[in-house]
């Protein structure tokens, strides 16, 4: 049987796109997680019909759990939900999927659209961490005999994007200038290197992975990978991610992109 990617695992963002197939594909794997938290700002929503199904299907595996990654009162009600339900066990990894993204021509960018989705793509995965820390430290307190980090013992998994990449915007802006969800993005993998370093004396992993241009409601139907593609391959990332991945850029097939 394959080795299991970790016992407990939160997605956020999870009702639709990426997040519905990384639950999709964590549940079908030959060795799932025990316990799979599946955060979404509406459950009961229309937009959530797909994951209720999924969850339906797999009630001893599944929790759908509202999450809201602006709220910082719906983050602390999720935790407590989440801790409740692993049972005195730690939470072994967060995917911080959930991020929006907006039309983001200079023209057509304002205050309010810069601080919109700043607030979901980057306050939102710094409060996650920050509310969930606990449980990450005593997942990794649960290996006493293990110094080396991975996902299987405790990590955060920043799901960022080619497009922050400062290094190789030239080659990419004209194409999708999109400036708040750039910007904001490019925050979030300094709030990655953060993490890493803060974390890493917890034994806690953290790093950014870019899924690959998919096609999703915001990748748009030209883009050349299928949510099963990307996640497909992120997972085998995220299953192979050792202490030397902390604090790095890398894409859905494991390559590095330079900040």
């Amino acid at each position: 049987m394959a080795s299991r990617i970790c016992d407990s695992v939160l997605v956020t963002g999870s009702n639709r796109g990426i997040g519905l197939e990384f639950v999709r594909q964590l549940v079908d794997s030959p060795s799932p997680p025990v316990k799979i938290f599946a955060g979404c700002r509406a459950p009961n929503g229309p937009r959530s019909q797909d994951l209720q199904e999924l969850a339906q299907k797999h009630q001893d595996v599944i929790t759908v759990v509202q999450l809201d990654t602006t709220s910082p009162t719906s983050i602390a009600e999720a935790s407590k939900l989440v801790e409740a339900k692993l049972e005195g066990k730690g939470l072994n990894l967060i995917i911080n999927n959930a991020g929006v993204n907006i039309p983001g021509s200079l023209a057509e960018t304002g205050k309010q659209e810069m601080v919109d989705v700043y607030t979901t793509n980057v306050v939102g995965p710094m409060l996650i961490a920050k509310d969930f820390h606990h449980l990450l430290c005593k997942a990794a307190a649960q290996f006493p005999h293990q110094t080396s980090m991975s996902c299987r013992r405790s990590a955060v998994i920043n799901v960022s994007t080619l497009l922050s990449s400062i290094t190789r915007c030239p080659e990419n802006f004209y194409r999708s200038p999109m400036y708040p969800y750039r910007v904001s993005k490019a925050a979030l993998n300094m709030l990655t290197r953060c993490l890493a370093e803060d974390f890493r004396k917890d034994g806690i992993l953290v790093m950014s992975l870019h899924p690959g241009w998919v096609q999703t409601e915001m990748g748009g139907s030209k883009a050349p990978l299928t949510t099963a593609e990307s996640i497909s391959g992120m997972m085998k990332v995220i299953t192979n991610l050792t202490e030397k991945d902390s604090g790095s850029l890398l894409d859905w097939e494991g390559k590095n992109i330079p900040w």
